[in-house]
């Protein structure tokens, strides 16, 4: 039996909060919102986002729906049984402590005096009503969690799980986790009552989300009043509402527009993190079933170019799932290096030849098309596409793209695209398994390009199983060298996000997992 303790994670991420100095400046920033303060008698703060919309699987902030737990813990509505520390190791949040009982049985103990923003105490029963709920329609988190059965006694919950589940407490700590009151209800808007340092009063998808303080939370005294998350998509939006003061501090702002905020006006925090820019091959598409295709788009992709040109050095090449800050990651495996002449050898002993002249490569009378869908809500992915167009023209490919907010639509046709370009973060949990279940498996729910693997198969159904950390580790290498060997995904790049406030705000922290960010710490400086 393993009593509670601290789950180191296999990331060691190491997380950068730059302040920058204060001058004459921000006292007139500050003076305008003491202003703004004195004629409301509240404390506010303006967040500007480009992610939270329906186009990112976030529609509101109730964490039962698609990928909607992302608003739900970020915004401070909700809150996980466990959570992450800034080096990733798992400690407890809502839980007060747990014990590993044997390998299908874990005890948690949670915390006491806890409320959600409905009224109604956070016991037992509740966490099991709310855990039921989402597997019952949260089919990534039926198949991560496997429960069961859930009983509850008083400030305990105990879960079995139908098989061994030795990342049970990381996937626990994933935002679908959040503990809501279920008993509540979700209104229309997609609204839930959670235990957070902020409650949501109204939101309107794709625009606007108005968060009023926690009067009753649990863990410290929230910092502001109210609060405004605005989702602006557009980058040049964005930058101006930051100028002007129409906003706070923003999320997802354009790396051209950094300059302009790189004074003493403004602070920025920044982080490493293992959100991944990468490329999905459809193994559908009768193209991309050629090896030659995807090995030669595999070494036409120039990720150093795109990450010190295009992202103006914010971000790292990638070259597999993982950044090099995981045991795991960077050098541990290999991959196709940027080489276009050999590129086009391989093309060339495939059979693809440009006969007629025109640059384009073709093959028994088919043109060598890629259609390569992706999305803006994330500002890297239609450079990305613009960089990928520019490399594999020179080797002979015509890449046509579609960057749509049409996207999630779109490439549940395995008939209308060839390559899709995403992001995500590839170890929120801090552990290797969840790229692997909800990308590359007969069962994961986002195998866009329906890829298979009976080798990952065989291997995922040891890690599944696998508690010792340096086992999974290694099983980890295993497994993202397979789909590397295959070409099945190009990993192009990972993400420094950051974060940019004024500098009369204090306690918006970027984080590695890219979870939290409306905090209980978050507050306007003294």
């Amino acid at each position: 039996m393993r009593k509670m303790k601290k789950i180191s994670a296999l990331l060691l991420a190491v997380c950068m909060g730059t302040g920058l100095l204060a001058g004459c400046s921000s006292g007139d920033t500050k003076k305008a919102d003491t202003e703004k303060t004195a004629e409301t008698g509240k404390k506010t703060f303006v967040f500007g986002d480009t992610t939270f919309n329906p186009e990112n699987e976030e529609p509101d902030v109730n964490p039962h729906n698609t990928y909607s737990g992302w608003a739900c813990i970020r915004y401070g509505i909700g809150e996980t049984l466990f959570k992450y520390s800034d080096n990733m190791e798992i400690e407890p949040w809502l839980a007060k402590s747990y014990e590993n009982v044997d390998e299908l049985t874990w005890k948690i103990t949670l915390q006491d005096d806890v409320k959600f923003t409905s009224g109604r105490a956070m016991d037992g029963q509740a966490v099991k009503e709310c855990l039921e709920d989402l597997v019952k329609v949260h089919e990534r988190a039926k198949g991560d969690l496997m429960i069961d059965t859930i009983t509850a006694e008083g400030q305990t919950v105990t879960i079995k799980t139908t098989e061994p589940k030795p990342t049970l407490l990381n996937y626990l700590s994933d935002p679908y986790g959040c503990i809501v009151d279920v008993a509540a209800g979700v209104t229309e808007d997609g609204i839930v009552a959670g235990t957070g340092p902020y409650k949501a009063e109204s939101l309107v998808s794709g625009e606007e989300l108005k968060l009023v303080k926690n009067e009753e939370y649990w863990n410290g005294e929230p910092g502001y009043d109210e609060i405004t998350v605005r989702t602006i998509s557009d980058g040049d939006t964005l930058t101006m509402a930051l100028q002007s003061g129409e906003i706070d501090a923003a999320y997802g702002m354009p790396y051209a527009s950094y300059p302009l905020f790189e004074n003493d006006e403004y602070t920025f925090s920044s982080c490493a993190t293992s959100r991944a820019f990468f490329a999905h091959m459809n193994f559908e598409s009768p193209i991309i079933q050629d090896a030659a295709v995807r090995k030669a788009i595999a070494m036409g992709i120039d990720k150093e170019g795109f990450v010190n040109t295009l992202l103006d050095g914010n971000g790292y090449p990638a070259v597999g799932t993982y950044p090099e800050n995981f045991s795991f990651g960077g050098d541990a495996v290999t991959t196709e290096s940027y080489n276009p002449e050999e590129a086009k050898k391989v093309l060339e002993e495939a059979g693809w030849v440009d006969l007629d002249g025109d640059g384009i490569r073709e093959k028994d009378g088919q043109d060598l098309k890629i259609r390569w869908l992706t999305y803006p809500s994330r500002q890297e992915l239609p450079l990305l596409a613009e960089a990928v167009q520019a490399t594999l023209k020179e080797i002979g490919m015509d890449v046509v793209i579609n960057s749509t907010a049409d996207h999630n639509s779109i490439r549940a046709d395995s008939s209308a695209w060839d390559v899709y370009a995403s992001a995500m973060v590839t170890a929120p949990t801090g552990d290797p398994e969840y790229f692997f279940t909800t990308h590359c498996l007969d069962s994961s729910a986002v195998n866009n390009g329906h890829y298979h693997s009976d080798k990952l198969e065989q291997l995922e159904a040891e890690m599944a199983k696998t508690f010792d950390t340096e086992r999974r580790g290694e099983l980890a290498v295993e497994m993202q060298q397979t789909i590397l060997d295959d070409n099945a995904f190009v990993f192009c790049s990972h993400l420094k996000m950051s974060m940019i406030s004024k500098a009369n705000v204090t306690g918006l922290t970027a984080h590695p997992c890219d979870f939290y960010e409306i905090t209980v710490d978050l507050a306007p400086a003294e």
